[in-house]
């Protein structure tokens, strides 16, 4: 007979709540609600080559990046799913400058929430897989509705994170800090299932980097020295899809190294600490690895602003510290 032992996300997160007495549900509220866009999201960009979704905009977003009309879309999806749920007190996206407040309509709750609706979306075009990325938080002002006060908190403070792979199937994957598991879409019946429990980065580490070379005249030099040691003494193969959350799921899985380093065109990196480092650094370390900037704890980091960029570096724990090892080797370079 086939296997009927099938664990639903939603069996999951009540699973999970049952060994948390105080649980108000206002948690599973929230990861269902996410479920519930990236099935919205997934359906969409499976039918991207089909229906008028391709393309860009015409519009630019916050960071002077062209939209393309899937962002647009994503971003909407998360923002509708979210807003009136009742648990959330404000709402951030990549897409939007400032933070979203909850329509006065709807009640205000606890958490926040910060998405990357649709992350490679420069990928949309040429059927590279494409993600989605959030990250909760408890509210921490006093208020009834949340404030930037409330967005700008260290990755320490994160109560989840995850991200949603749209490739050849569609994936959720997160962490409450016991553990990261990974779900995958059933189109059939429309239900994510725990595929993927208690995931692990491979230890020891896979002989595998990733990193756009493109740039390596850019980089500084221990950047260089790093890179040319990984391939000369190292015997690493480099690996590099160009889309955070595809060469992150790759390294969760198979182990390695995900860098995206400052330069000297971005002195002080290129991915977003709130909505793209602190998020798969909180993954990276509940899978066994670990995420930094080259220098410093990526959770450690005190966001200023709402878009502050940071170079990364997420993998398996000895390569992360190999990195920061070369990067010192010269402060200032």
């Amino acid at each position: 007979m086939p296997d009927t032992s099938v664990v639903t996300l939603s069996r999951f997160l009540i699973d999970q709540e049952r060994r948390h007495p105080a649980a108000t549900g206002a948690f599973s509220g929230i990861l269902d609600s996410i479920a519930l866009a990236a099935k919205m999201i997934s359906r969409q960009v499976n039918m991207a080559g089909l229906v008028d979704i391709l393309g860009r905009t015409g519009d630019e977003n916050v960071h002077g990046e062209q939209v393309q009309k899937l962002d647009l879309y994503a971003n909407e999806v998360l923002y509708r799913a979210l807003d009136h749920t009742g648990y959330i007190a404000v709402l951030a996206s990549e897409e939007a400058e400032d933070p979203i407040p909850i329509p006065d309509k709807f009640p205000a709750g606890d958490y926040v929430v910060l998405y990357d609706p649709l992350d490679g979306s420069s990928n949309i075009d040429v059927n590279v897989s494409i993600g989605t990325i959030f990250s909760i938080h408890r509210k921490i002002t006093r208020g009834k509705r949340g404030t930037m006060e409330d967005c700008l908190q260290p990755g320490s403070r994160q109560v989840a994170a995850g991200y949603v792979l749209y490739g050849s199937s569609t994936m959720l994957v997160y962490t409450t800090g016991t553990g990261v598991h990974g779900f995958t879409l059933d189109p059939s019946i429309g239900e994510f299932l725990l595929s993927h429990p208690n995931l692990r980065i491979p230890d020891p580490p896979s002989k595998t980097y990733s990193i756009n070379e493109a740039y390596y005249h850019r980089w500084l030099p221990g950047q260089q020295r790093l890179v040319s040691h990984l391939k000369r003494e190292g015997g690493f193969g480099s690996r590099y899809i160009g889309s955070l959350v595809s060469d992150m799921h790759r390294t969760l899985l198979l182990g390695g190294l995900f860098m995206y380093p400052a330069d000297r065109n971005n002195p002080e990196g290129k991915l977003r600490l709130l909505y793209e480092a602190a998020p798969m650094a909180m993954l990276a370390e509940q899978a066994g690895g670990r995420g930094s900037d080259g220098r410093t704890r990526l959770l450690e980091l005190e966001p200023r602003t709402l878009h502050q960029r940071t170079p990364v570096y997420l993998g398996a724990a000895s390569l992360v510290e190999l990195a920061e090892r070369f990067l010192a080797e010269n402060p200032e370079n």
